[in-house]
């Protein structure tokens, strides 16, 4: 069984909404949640996929990709670089900072912070 959590992060990249949207359908647990700094609100269902596939349209080619992930108490800590062309053409990455938890290896809830964290 895949990782849920790179399963949903690696829909980031898809070019097709319709894929990417059963992709992210297929790892979120019924009323399961996503929230982040530049989500209009905690959604749930059908917004997560259209939430994403905001992101795809405003930075085409770009993807999301786990490079850390670990657990303690039953959540779990994942550290995600987003990369692509930026608008000079040269490459861009940015960090981002997930807590997930889920049950039925399904995800429950997914909050999001921009970096990592680390003093700057």
């Amino acid at each position: 069984m895949s990782d849920p959590i790179e399963t949903f992060f690696d829909a980031w990249g898809m070019s097709d909404d319709a894929a990417r949207a059963d992709a992210i359908a297929s790892v979120y647990a019924d009323g399961g949640t996503y929230t982040d700094p530049r989500s209009p609100d905690t959604l749930s269902g059908a917004a997560i996929a259209e939430y994403v596939n905001m992101f795809s349209a405003n930075a085409p080619g770009w993807s999301a990709k786990v490079v850390k992930s670990d657990s303690i108490g039953g959540v779990i800590r994942t550290t995600v670089a987003f990369g692509g062309k930026g608008p000079d053409g040269s490459d861009m990455v940015q960090h981002g900072q997930y807590f997930a938890d889920l049950a039925d290896g399904k995800i429950t809830r997914m909050v999001g912070f921009v970096g990592t964290g680390a003093p700057e």
